[in-house]
């Protein structure tokens, strides 16, 4: 229901992961006989957890290590890791910088030019390890670099930007034509992020396997600040949901996968996520968090060095474990940073559900 603001506008109340609660049900279940396994497409995964493609969380090795730890790690194929050869020096400054020259010089590094040579290297050091191999592109630069990158062995193919429509409109340059991209490529597109119902269904119309949900709601994001924009992730989320229930009506049985992409911090806010509706959920922060993690104790997002309008910072978050502990434990910490895996498994047999799909369906309230 719309409340007024003022006489001139009105506005519908929406939720954050931190508004909502899940509630226990009469039935309760063994920590073990709950199933956290998430299959896209083709590709199975051990756990319902995507790694960000930011240069703070992903580098091609540890995109490996999440990959043999059972989730799926997603390489920004705009970053550092296909600018330089070697980003390691790069990484060890941007750790050292302090105060106001934190924005301008991380700018400066990120002019350097991205080399595609070194995007079809990155791959293909991914598909030689083994793993489902995914790789992200902001739309701007898509239709550009995609077929190279699919021809090294890309598996799964990752639209991200803050936001993305189906119905880009420029004057400028010919902007992508989604529909007909997704149609031609010969792998599955997980594409986002969105944040209401009308825009998430049609980018379900597009053909995409997968839709990211959030919108300025990242850690390193200061979108609502600079932009004045942002949607809470618990509204955002169900919003998406009905619109993936309503295409696989409208469809004839396509599903589409919902993931959460922001505001998820703590092991709670994933189960929170999938509560309200998510398949699976995609988290920077707490992977940054990881003593592998290329940031070296900093978390930062590809706005944060936007030439003209820098939406994001640099933050220091710290380590807490390596990603094997944050991903499956133990915890040494009561603060939900560690074991994500083993908290989402303790949520879904509080509540005496079995598996991902039927745990869409616990009772939440409002706190």
């Amino acid at each position: 229901m719309d409340i007024e603001i003022g006489r001139a506008k009105r506005g519908r109340r929406a939720y954050s992961f931190d508004d909502v609660a899940i509630v226990p049900s009469r039935r309760t279940r063994d920590p073990e006989e709950v199933s956290v396994a998430w299959q896209i497409d083709a590709y199975r995964f051990d756990i319902p957890v995507m790694a960000a493609p930011m240069d703070s969380v992903m580098s091609p090795d540890t995109a490996i290590a999440f990959g043999q730890a059972g989730g799926l790690g997603v390489l920004d194929l705009e970053g550092l890791w296909t600018r330089y050869d070697d980003p390691e020096p790069v990484l060890g400054e941007i750790a050292t910088l302090q105060g106001r020259d934190v924005t301008r010089r991380m700018q400066q590094i990120y002019s350097e030019p991205i080399k595609p040579e070194l995007m079809v290297d990155r791959v293909k050091q991914m598909r030689d390890a083994g793993i489902t191999v995914a790789g992200a592109l902001s739309p701007q630069l898509t239709k550009q670099h995609a077929q190279s990158v699919i021809s090294a062995g890309l598996d799964l193919f990752v639209i991200r930007g803050t936001t993305v429509s189906a119905e880009h409109v420029s004057g400028q340059a010919e902007p992508l034509n989604l529909k007909q991209f997704i149609y031609d490529l010969d792998v599955p597109v997980i594409v986002g992020g969105c944040a209401t119902y009308q825009a998430a269904l049609h980018l379900m119309r597009t053909g995409a396997a997968g839709v990211l949900v959030g919108f300025g709601g990242g850690s390193a994001h200061t979108t609502r600040t600079v932009l004045g924009v942002a949607v809470p992730m618990a509204t955002a989320v169900a919003d998406v949901a009905a619109a993936r229930r309503d295409y696989l009506d409208e469809s004839g049985g396509r599903y589409v996968h919902v993931v959460a992409d922001g505001s998820i911090g703590r092991s709670g806010d994933v189960a929170k996520a999938i509560a309200c509706g998510a398949d699976a959920v995609m988290i920077g922060s707490p992977l940054a968090r990881a003593k592998e993690a290329p940031g070296r104790g900093f978390h930062w997002g590809a706005e944060s060095w936007h030439s003209m309008l820098p939406r994001g910072q640099r933050v220091e978050i710290g380590t807490v474990g390596t990603l094997q502990q944050i991903l499956h434990g133990p915890s040494f910490v009561a603060d939900g940073t560690m074991n994500f895996v083993g908290a989402l498994r303790r949520s879904m047999a509080t509540t005496g559900y079995t598996d991902l799909k039927e745990f869409q369906r616990v009772e939440v309230v409002l706190q």
